[in-house]
């Protein structure tokens, strides 16, 4: 298969590159850096992205900015980069998508357990992984032509704690948690919340 890996220099991203990449094509995109790149809270962006590759039968995305702060002081900007990036980003990324992407293609997302488990300073991230996983659920009701559309909910991620200096105890292997993103790419789930901690 040939996959769209958007976010590729993340952690996670750089997991499911190297999950993947042994038996599919991987076309990685990222925001300033990689091969390729995509601003996905701009829907031309998106729609170039689409038009410059020739064909495609999956898109992951690991990409999608959020900002943790306390419920009183996070300012009106960081919900609505929450809201035009990190969720919007990813639906428009399905919508525009679907009238590119291959028949029997697959979208993966990522939401997040903060959607299930917040934390005080995580309203806003919370807001958009739950509608991000609660987006797949519904849009793969309308989906056509055997398209299929899911989402990833990560735990922890070890590598992304290590770099921000914020422990690692408990935490997954960015490699674990990207063969959820292997089973929604190959597998026939659909409209589902893969949990990372499944998988690791």
């Amino acid at each position: 298969m040939k996959i769209i890996l958007i976010g590729a220099l993340d952690n996670i991203g750089n997991g499911g590159s190297e999950v993947l990449s042994s038996e599919h094509e991987i076309i990685e995109f990222g925001y300033s850096t990689g091969d390729f790149q995509v601003d996905i809270s701009v829907k031309k962006s998106i729609e170039k992205l689409f038009q410059d590759v020739d064909s495609f039968d999956a898109v992951i995305c690991a990409a999608g900015w959020a900002r943790f702060c306390s419920l009183e002081d996070q300012p009106d900007e960081d919900y609505t980069l929450a809201l035009t990036n990190k969720l919007m980003g990813q639906v428009d990324l399905v919508r525009v998508g679907q009238k590119y992407i291959s028949d029997n293609g697959s979208f993966s997302l990522t939401g997040g357990m903060l959607s299930q488990h917040p934390s005080p300073r995580s309203a806003s991230v919370s807001m958009v992984n739950g509608g991000i996983e609660n987006f797949v659920r519904a849009a793969a009701l309308g989906m056509k032509r055997g398209i299929r559309v899911n989402a990833v909910s990560p735990l922890l991620v070890k590598e992304t704690a290590e770099a921000k200096g914020t422990g690692s105890a408990g935490g997954i292997s960015a490699s674990k948690i990207d063969l959820a993103y292997k089973e929604s790419v190959e597998g026939k789930r659909n409209g589902e919340v893969l949990n990372g901690s499944d998988f690791a």
